[in-house]
């Protein structure tokens, strides 16, 4: 099984911004616990990261013959990304949406996802866990 991980807007700047809201672990580290996870359960993971919509969009289309599933987090363009939701929909890749903050605890605008109803499932609050709990789910889809 191959897994695309993209990360949106800001995200690279993990370990620096806000650590008291998205903690002290930097991207790359989660990437390695991630990708060491998904190796233990037999699955290829790809990462992908940019604070430009097009670059997701144009990742998204140019992947998604090529993996099984796609675990996101869209960082701020969770909440307007109009443009990732058609590339998912035009895809038809089925995705998981995944945010390190309880998104529901914090501003009302974070409240709204413009993917949420086209993913096969959402996980919000659970820091860089949340990423392992998507793999996790899809191990247990080919079991």
């Amino acid at each position: 099984m191959k897994i695309l991980i993209i990360n949106g807007p800001n995200l690279n700047f993990l370990g620096k911004r806000e650590p008291k809201i998205y903690g002290d672990e930097t991207l790359e580290l989660i990437n390695n616990k991630i990708k060491e996870f998904g190796m233990y359960h037999g699955m290829e993971v790809e990462f992908f990261q940019s604070n430009h919509e097009g670059y997701i969009i144009d990742k998204i289309q140019e992947s998604y013959e090529n993996v099984d599933y796609l675990i996101i987090n869209p960082g701020a363009l969770t909440h307007y990304g109009i443009g990732i939701r058609d590339a998912i929909l035009s895809t038809n890749l089925k995705t998981i949406e995944v945010h390190l903050s309880n998104v529901y605890s914090r501003e009302e605008f974070r409240h709204k996802s413009v993917i949420s109803d086209i993913c096969i499932g959402k996980i919000t609050g659970f820091g860089s866990e949340g990423y392992k709990m998507a793999l996790q789910y899809l191990s247990n889809l080919k079991k």
